[in-house]
């Protein structure tokens, strides 16, 4: 979002270029063995995942015990992942340091346990990976996969029994079934020895039509309002209903909506239908989203600290899946960066988002490029997170592989979009909520790959005139770091839904200009959310 921040910006704008500021682009674009009957092909068709399960759950396990009573009870088994309905016998979803698990949890079968699907997949399976592990200080057991083609009356054996070891290890297996089929993984051998199973994926059989990407429901977000992200013109915040007193660039304060941890009305009133109208912020869209997605969502209000490992902070990261992180306008304290750090090293996402800037927050530069330091104190948002990149007393050197460049570009929109074959670009930029192929900036920065500090890093989208897959004039980018990952976009605009506080000057770079065909940004943001949360 282009807000002039320093006194008489506007009449200097105004003398060199002949033109009014309202002319320029940021203001005048939009903003801001089988059984029987079952049938089996002799080739594997083209494959399609039609069904992931990761076992991440949040913050809570909903299956704590191996069984309720009475003891096997089917009905009191039954736990709901991803909207699904499985059934866990002398199972439990768990999150010990002895559990081995490729995220925060992984299911953990004793005796002769099973996880049992009931629900069918009704493009047929192809193939199915599972990865498995003996639970940390048992000795080794054995356990099978078995599938039916009659909703569970009949099961026949996929492959050979498969002996677990000490560290989580792929098996993949060849089931070749065409029509409604299901999975049931059952615990073999080992006696009262335990084991752990985590990332089932299932494949379709090429039934003919590719069924919907699998979102796991019930992740948390945080979005930050505790950094300034209200100052000035701007309004990066999903909801608030108070007001409160904000620095500003020129001096003194100004009156701004101030967010509140819960917003309201109650994201239980959200239905698909529910205009992003229902939150009052500029990013209320994307909330507004991600509820729609089942997710929750939830914001870090104005005075609250940022900490990870805090127990007494009903906020602290490690309650949530991801923090976004909108224009930040004020420096992250020391504790807070060792929070931030801490929280996507353990496997939190961060998502990231700058602004425009200049060579120094003083004013316009010789490139004619200006500062978003909304409230004077110096710092604008790319000089905020170089500073956490480049100053966290963890890892100084641009531990996400890439720094912030001090510029301030146009680009309406880049179609110069990573088409490489890298997983995670794929799933934020062809994902579960459509395709990002176009990015807008209506004034913002650019990003420097460094790639020697981080070989995960991955731009997304790079100017239109840039090398596209090169390390310099990146617009989006990816990371991974630790177990955790990161998002970062050089441009509030995109997310700006053009609605907030009245007071603020809001445009719709959210989906304002899709008519025209100029942008994706709502797939951008979302598949992007839902990567970081590790729900698709």
């Amino acid at each position: 979002m282009l807000k002039f921040t320093q006194p008489g910006l506007l009449f200097v704008a105004s003398a060199l270029t002949g033109m009014l500021v309202m002319g320029c682009q940021k203001n005048n674009a939009p903003k801001s063995q089988t059984p029987d009957g079952a049938a089996i092909n002799n080739t594997i068709k083209t494959q399609a995942v039609s069904l992931t399960q990761g076992f991440e759950v949040g913050s809570t396990s909903p299956k704590t015990a191996y069984d309720v009573a009475p003891t096997g009870s089917s009905s009191g088994d039954n736990v709901t992942l991803s909207g699904n309905s499985w059934n866990m016998f002398d199972a439990l979803i768990g999150n010990l340091a002895a559990d081995q698990k490729a995220g925060s949890w992984s299911a953990r079968i004793r005796n002769t346990g099973k996880i049992t699907m009931l629900f069918d997949i009704t493009g047929g399976i192809s193939t199915v990976t599972i990865k498995s592990a003996t639970y940390s200080g048992d000795t080794a057991s054995q356990w099978g996969l078995f599938y039916s083609v009659d909703g569970g009356t009949t099961w026949a054996q996929s492959g050979s029994n498969i002996t677990t070891g000490a560290s989580l290890a792929l098996q993949t297996f060849t089931i070749n079934v065409t029509g409604n089929a299901r999975l049931e993984i059952r615990k073999l051998t080992g006696g009262t020895n335990r084991i752990n199973i985590d990332d089932i994926t299932v494949n379709d059989n090429g039934g003919g039509t590719t069924p919907p990407p699998v979102v796991v429901t019930g992740k948390k977000y945080l979005f930050d309002a505790s950094h300034l992200e209200n100052a000035g013109s701007a309004d990066w915040q999903i909801d608030a209903d108070g007001t409160e007193n904000v620095p500003i660039y020129t001096g003194g304060t100004t009156v701004e909506t101030k967010a509140q941890r819960i917003p309201t009305p109650s994201y239980t009133g959200i239905t698909a239908s529910t205009p992003e109208t229902y939150w009052k912020g500029g990013i209320s869209s994307w909330a507004v989203s991600l509820v729609k997605l089942g997710e929750l969502v939830e914001t870090l209000p104005v005075g609250t600290a940022i900490t990870y490992g805090n127990s007494s902070n009903p906020q602290d990261l490690s309650n949530y899946d991801v923090f976004v992180v909108v224009e930040p306008n004020r420096l992250f304290t020391a504790a807070e960066k060792t929070a931030l750090m801490n929280f996507v090293s353990n496997g939190g996402g961060l998502f990231m988002i700058a602004d425009h800037t200049a060579a120094t927050t003083a004013g316009t530069d010789a490139n004619g490029y200006n500062p978003s330091d909304r409230d004077g104190d110096g710092y604008d948002s790319p000089r905020v997170w170089n500073d956490l990149m480049t100053n966290n007393g963890i890892n100084n050197n641009n531990p996400f592989g890439f720094n912030i460049n001090y510029v301030d570009i146009s680009e309406g929109p880049s179609t110069n979009v990573y088409t490489g074959a890298n997983a995670n670009a794929q799933k934020v930029l062809n994902g579960a909520t459509g395709t990002a192929s176009k990015l807008a900036f209506y004034n913002g920065s650019t990003a420097t790959l460094t790639p020697t500090n981080n070989s995960s890093v991955q731009g997304l989208f790079w100017r239109n005139s840039a090398t596209n897959g090169g390390n310099s004039n990146v617009m989006a980018l990816l990371a991974t770091y630790g177990t955790g990952r990161i998002v970062w976009i050089g441009d509030s605009s995109p997310a700006d839904d053009g609605t907030g506080d009245t007071g603020d000057s809001l445009f719709n770079g959210w989906s304002g200009d899709s008519p025209s065909g100029f942008t994706s940004h709502p797939a951008l943001h979302l598949n992007a959310s839902l990567w970081l949360a590790k729900a698709i």
